[in-house]
């Protein structure tokens, strides 16, 4: 079984060593920190440039919740356009209403909006109340797969209901297990829910490469150090091929 094994990056530099590691699918994203926002447009282009493996650019306005205001949508229906025009293969999308069901008509919106791309519903259907009820509308709406963790906090946890909505799917969406995914509890997820596609970002840092550093100065939270920087660990993508691979 040939495994598909999607990285979310949110900088150029993650780029390399993802593919380098064996991702075979890129989550394009920015501030992978919240979550994963919408990519610059000069992050899709450049991605489109250099990327050797299928590009999904984040599409999400804001941190926080999946409900959004018309506003908003405005916004995501213009990055999705962004996203074509830069020729990315999908978007990855996600809209839930105020009482956590899809919101079928935005998604719906969302979906014509990118023809002719591959969408992935994201993490939003693991704060969906009627999970079951809430793929039945996301393939209505004509998405290609869902990101979930099985409504947890992780997907190693979530394995149970990943396996349910993977059995209720069959070959009509694509279940991809995403959260806390590491070389040590893959193989077990890919096992015991029958499914073949994977997510991850394989995190790790390096350090900044200043010669004169001025920490007394933050530039957010300062609990971040600003000279750390995130970056796709291509050791630890490499290593869960390897386990894919065994």
């Amino acid at each position: 079984m040939t495994i598909q094994l999607e990285v979310c990056i949110d900088n150029l530099e993650s780029l390399r060593y993802a593919a380098q590691g064996g991702a075979t699918r890129i989550e394009l994203c920015s501030s992978l920190a919240l979550g994963g926002l919408t990519p610059s447009m000069g992050f899709m282009h450049a991605a489109a440039k250099y990327a050797t493996v299928p590009v999904y650019a984040m599409i999400r306005p804001r941190q926080g919740d999946f409900l959004f205001s018309s506003e908003d949508v405005e916004i995501m229906l213009a990055d999705i356009y962004a996203a074509k025009q830069a020729k990315l293969q999908g978007v990855v999308i996600g809209v839930l209403t105020p009482h956590g069901l899809i919101d079928s008509d935005i998604v719906t919106r969302l979906v014509k909006q990118a023809q002719g791309m591959g969408v992935t519903f994201h993490r939003a259907i693991d704060q969906c109340v009627e999970p079951i009820a809430a793929l039945d509308a996301i393939m209505a709406a004509g998405c290609e797969r869902i990101l979930t963790s099985g409504l947890h906090a992780n997907a190693y946890d979530g394995i149970g209901m990943i396996k349910q909505m993977h059995q209720y799917c069959g070959n009509r969406l694509k279940i991809m297990a995403g959260a806390g995914v590491n070389s040590q509890n893959v193989r077990e997820i890919i096992t015991q829910t029958g499914i073949n596609e994977i997510h991850l970002s394989g995190k790790t840092t390096r350090p900044s490469g200043m010669i004169t550093v001025a920490k007394q100065a933050h530039m957010g939270n300062a609990d971040i150090d600003d000279f750390e920087i995130p970056i796709t660990g291509e050791a630890n993508i490499a290593a869960v091929v390897a386990q894919l691979q065994a």
